[in-house]
């Protein structure tokens, strides 16, 4: 019983994991959900803007993967606003988290979004051209980029929400691949081992369609023409690769 309780806690320190963001929507979720290898910093233990304390976190913990959520996420308005922290948390924050994994051999996950597809046609593939839409899709595509340098890694484009839906109305003309991020955990632990860019989601449908099949009571909206340009109309995505993967 000691033999095996001993050889429990070099795995688990073998398989330390970093969680940056741990406080945000899907964070939050993903602490519920794992086990005690997880850790999840404070702004003031790992701050992804300052290279020298992501490493003396790295050096404290000695972690064998990074699951990097921390940035700026909605509302989207603020990344037309905000260009700055757009670009310091999701491009350089992630620049920074690249560094660090590359220094000390660590895998890192980064979670991106379906809205790098253009976002006209749908039923996107991982090797599919990327063009944004607006600026939150520009901020992630740049961490991308930072991301895709480091062979060691794997990235996910995402189209999740949290449960319950908080949303008080919903695009019927928009369609997504929208999957609850509970939902998401039980995948996760299934492809985190992987490498390259995975598409992640659930079943195409417009946003509408999504709640009302969850029995949410949502108002039904719609995308004007006008806001085409700064809202994906169709970036539900191929999940050919996810679905092979799974099973």
């Amino acid at each position: 019983m000691l033999k095996w309780g001993v050889n429990l806690f070099l795995m688990l320190n073998k398989n330390k994991i970093i969680v940056t963001g741990g406080s945000g929507r899907f964070g939050s979720v993903l602490r519920e959900n794992v086990k005690k290898n997880y850790f999840f910093p404070k702004k003031n233990e790992l701050n992804i803007l300052n290279l020298k304390s992501i490493i003396r976190y790295f050096k404290k913990i000695k972690p064998k993967t990074v699951i990097h959520l921390a940035g700026l996420s909605r509302p989207m308005s603020l990344h037309e606003k905000k260009i700055n922290e757009s670009i310091s948390l999701n491009i350089i924050g992630t620049s920074n988290i690249v560094i660090a994994c590359a220094k000390f051999k660590v895998k890192l996950i980064y979670f991106s979004t379906s809205y790098v597809y253009p976002g006209t046609k749908g039923n996107y593939k991982e090797t599919d051209p990327l063009l944004p839409t607006n600026n939150y899709a520009w901020s992630k595509l740049g961490g991308e980029s930072a991301v895709h340098l480091y062979k060691n890694s794997l990235i996910l484009r995402v189209s999740m929400t949290e449960r319950p839906f908080v949303h008080k109305s919903a695009y019927a003309n928009m369609i997504t691949n929208f999957i609850f991020h509970d939902d998401f955990i039980k995948m996760f632990k299934k492809i985190m081992h992987k490498k390259g860019v995975i598409n992640i989601g659930g079943k195409s449908n417009s946003v509408y369609n999504f709640a009302k099949a969850n029995k949410l009571k949502v108002k039904k909206i719609y995308l004007k023409k006008s806001q085409f340009s700064k809202m994906p109309k169709n970036c539900s995505m191929s999940l050919n690769k996810l679905n092979k993967l799974l099973k």
